[in-house]
């Protein structure tokens, strides 16, 4: 499909003006294979198409959402990463009396589940308010839901072991022929909110800011924004955790944070 800077441009001021929101600031190639995939998906042959489609019929786009930010996660994924949690960050975060906790770009809600296992194994789910946050309203019910497909516990189980794992992860689910359920209590510390990294602000200081592999997908100026974002939230001596190919090394705001874990992206504030 033919794609022009201007049609690209044209789309998204549209989706911003119309559904509130932002993607402008992503990363260009990849936002234009996901613009085609859509595209593909509603049999339009180009973005002209798709803007005269959601406008005929505005309630398509919450399909159209999950297409454009990519809810894709997994439970304990880099499993180095949640043994770093445990053994070297946690041992800090447990000297707050609460310990409030932003999970950005939370998606399905795998990674905050790994999350609140490991709080709720080392003694401080109790004492965490943990904010769940994701642009993408459907992704943050399947994340309250937290129930996934059976045919993915046995990865998810491989990668909890390799985390210093003290218990079997059947601990936390029900199962049944098709699919697991976790454990309500897992999430009884959580709030679901809808936040954009690209459009709001900051809504707590917090002690512990997850945002895995979502920085990866916008360009230049976004990234700094929501870097901008998580170093106003924390607190002084709190930790910033990122994925495995995001770095704050190029980012203006690296010189507010010292490394702590440089090979499983952690990273304290100064």
């Amino acid at each position: 499909m033919n794609m022009t800077d201007a049609d690209v441009t044209s789309f998204l001021e549209f989706i911003r003006s119309r559904f509130h929101y932002d993607f402008t600031g992503y990363a260009q190639a990849s936002l234009r294979r996901r613009l085609t995939r859509v595209a593909e998906k509603f049999g339009c042959a180009n973005l002209a198409a798709m803007y005269e489609l959601l406008t005929r019929r505005p309630e398509l786009f919450e399909i159209v959402v999950p297409d454009l930010t990519v809810p894709v996660s997994e439970m304990f994924r880099d499993p180095s990463f949640f043994r770093a949690l445990r053994e070297r960050v946690l041992p800090y975060l447990a000297t707050f009396p609460i310990l409030r906790i932003w999970v950005a770009g939370c998606s399905t809600g795998e990674e905050l589940y790994s999350l609140a296992i490991v709080l709720a194994e080392e003694r401080l789910l109790d004492r965490a308010i943990i904010y769940a946050t994701d642009i993408n309203p459907r992704a943050l019910q399947a994340a309250e839901a937290g129930i996934y497909d059976l045919a993915r516990v046995a990865d998810f189980t491989r990668q909890y072991q390799r985390t210093g794992a003290r218990e079997s992860l059947s601990h936390y689910y029900h199962a049944d022929d098709k699919a697991v359920v976790f454990d309500r209590g897992l999430r009884r510390r959580v709030l679901f909110c809808e936040h954009s990294l690209a459009t709001d602000g900051v809504f707590a200081e917090v002690q512990l800011v997850i945002c895995r592999n979502v920085l990866i997908y916008f360009g230049p100026e976004l990234q700094e924004r929501a870097l901008g974002l998580f170093t106003d939230a924390l607190c002084t001596f709190g930790f910033l955790g990122l994925g495995p190919r995001e770095t704050l090394a190029f980012s203006a705001r690296r010189t507010a944070f010292r490394e702590f874990e440089a090979e499983t992206r952690w990273y304290k504030r100064s």
